[in-house]
């Protein structure tokens, strides 16, 4: 069995990617992604564990089958929760529908997702519940909204030290976490 102490991040990246000398990190969701990355190596207690690291890099025009999609699961099989973005640019390409289904479905991990677009927990919420406008991101990615119901999810705005919390709480990893269920820090 794997050692699953990293953290998969998935973020939407158009397809097909693009061909400039920037590639996916010419996306605005891969950004947010290297916020992560920069907290860290900022701030080595940050408790971001990239799962990305782990295996060595692909390059944006790998064949998927035979490099991409592999090299994807074996990075999910080596974590203990995703780190979803949903952003309003946010779109479901076939990576992110892979990396979803992969990671929710066979190897049951647990999703933190994080709202960059949102500043404050509060923005996120109406009445203690999640707003309308957050919960219709969800059908931006219907493999995750369908399959949500099968691990804990905590949802999250782009606060560095919310986004902490939920990578240091047992509830959101795979050996130890919570029933499903949707969860809101109070």
């Amino acid at each position: 069995m794997a050692y699953r102490n990293g953290n998969y991040t998935a973020f939407y990246v158009a397809e097909p990617f693009n061909n400039s000398a920037l590639g996916a990190h010419a996306t605005k969701d891969f950004c947010y992604y290297n916020m992560l990355r920069m907290w860290k190596g900022a701030d080595s207690s940050f408790p971001f564990n990239d799962s990305h690291d782990k295996t060595y890099n692909v390059r944006d025009n790998s064949d998927w089958e035979a490099t991409l999609k592999p090299r994807l699961r074996e990075r999910l099989r080596n974590s203990k929760n995703i780190v979803l973005f949903i952003s309003s640019n946010t779109a479901n390409s076939k990576a992110l529908r892979e990396e979803l289904d992969y990671g929710i479905n066979d190897q049951g991990l647990p999703v933190i997702v994080i709202y960059p677009e949102h500043k404050t927990k509060e923005s996120l919420l109406t009445n203690g519940a999640l707003t309308q406008a957050v919960r219709n991101l969800w059908n931006t990615l219907p493999v995750f909204r369908d399959s949500m119901k099968k691990v804990p999810t905590i949802h999250v705005p782009l606060v560095k030290d919310l986004i902490a919390k939920s990578l240091r709480d047992t509830d959101f990893m795979v050996t130890t976490k919570a029933t499903p269920k949707i969860f809101i820090w109070p």
